[in-house]
């Protein structure tokens, strides 16, 4: 299995930052995409930003030039740097991670984003 422990959730002034970081941990032969999700309240879970094995990324378009996603891949982690943020990036915000063994796609536990106006 494959275990996804996230950080760096907080309360934030609407144009403030935040840096979320998500760990893989657990029986790792390989990682391939990894990415965010959020969920707001009474709303689906979006997708947010992907970045592939060999650094690829791409963003929803709400978030283009505001957050940039990236990983470490020695230390299997993949990061979210959130800058410019508004009210309405409040959520509950998920990472995943794709990987070989089923179910081959891992989730985080979620990390809660509160952007205040």
């Amino acid at each position: 299995q494959v275990q996804l422990v996230e950080s760096g959730g907080g309360l934030v002034q609407s144009g403030g930052s935040l840096r979320l970081s998500c760990a893989a941990s657990g029986s790792i032969l390989s990682i391939n995409a990894m990415g965010w999700y959020r969920q707001a309240p009474g709303k689906q879970r979006e997708w947010v930003a992907g970045i592939t094995s060999g650094g690829s990324t791409n963003y929803e378009d709400s978030v283009k030039g505001r957050f940039t996603i990236s990983r470490d891949n020695a230390k299997n982690t993949v990061y979210l740097q959130m800058s410019s943020l508004k009210p309405e990036d409040t959520a509950v915000y998920y990472c995943y991670v794709d990987h070989p063994l089923w179910p081959f796609r891992s989730w985080g536990q979620g990390t809660q984003v509160t952007v205040s106006s």
